[in-house]
């Protein structure tokens, strides 16, 4: 059975290599991000859906969510990849803009997500959600509070959900890559992991096989020791 994904953060980095092996593996995809330009230019490469939306607008998170089970017909797998870290400042200069703008992308838009999903999944008893968190999650960095927040709050999240769903039999999963060579961060860093490399991992947790759910997946770079 042709089964079909909806990936946010999917015009960039990990995400975008996603959409490129998913689509090379059979799926349906439907990705979402900010930039019309490179969204149009990743649906002429591989051929998917998909559609602009500003996840810090909770709004269009719901409504993405419907048009992405419109254009699929269904959605089999929500992988909430999506992720905001531009602003890294020490507790004395937090500025609530910049905190509560990663509270929307990082935190409530993967919320809401889920709880659309699930609803969904769970009426049928079948489906997948996977929340890409960070290893942030698992360690502490200076200058680094209100994104670690947010994946420390995503990660508390995602166990609940992973209680929640396995009672409707729709598997969720939490991966945790570690340092990652894409543009989320400024400065090149060949000696992290490829972005295609960092996608592998969570396909493989997709394509488990039925009986078996990847509950929580912790990969790094063999050269990252901050932990």
């Amino acid at each position: 059975m042709n089964r079909s994904v909806l990936i946010t953060g999917a015009t960039r980095g990990i995400g975008r290599e996603l959409v490129k092996q998913l689509n090379a593996l059979g799926y349906s995809v439907f990705g979402t991000g900010r930039d019309s330009t490179l969204l149009e230019a990743l649906k002429a490469e591989t051929g998917c859906l998909g559609a602009v939306a500003d996840l810090s607008d909770p709004e269009q998170v719901v409504g993405i969510f419907e048009q992405a089970k419109a254009a699929l017909g269904r959605v089999d797998i929500l992988i909430n990849n999506a992720g905001l870290n531009h602003r890294k400042a020490p507790v004395t200069e937090i500025e609530l803009g910049d905190w509560e703008l990663q509270y929307a992308v990082n935190l409530r838009a993967p919320m809401l997500l889920s709880r659309e999903a699930l609803k969904d999944m769970g009426e049928r008893k079948s489906g997948h959600i996977v929340n890409v968190v960070s290893t942030i999650a698992k360690t502490s960095q200076p200058n680094y509070s209100i994104y670690s927040t947010m994946k420390y709050g995503l990660m508390g999240f995602t166990k609940c959900l992973i209680k929640e769903a396995r009672e409707v039999n729709v598997k969720a999963t939490a991966v945790y890559p570690g340092g990652t060579d894409t543009d989320f961060r400024p400065e090149e860093r060949s000696e992290y992991l490829a972005a295609d490399s960092a996608a592998k991992m969570i396909v493989h947790c997709i394509t488990a096989p039925d009986d078996v759910v990847v509950h929580d997946l912790t990969y790094r770079p063999m050269v990252e020791s901050n932990f």
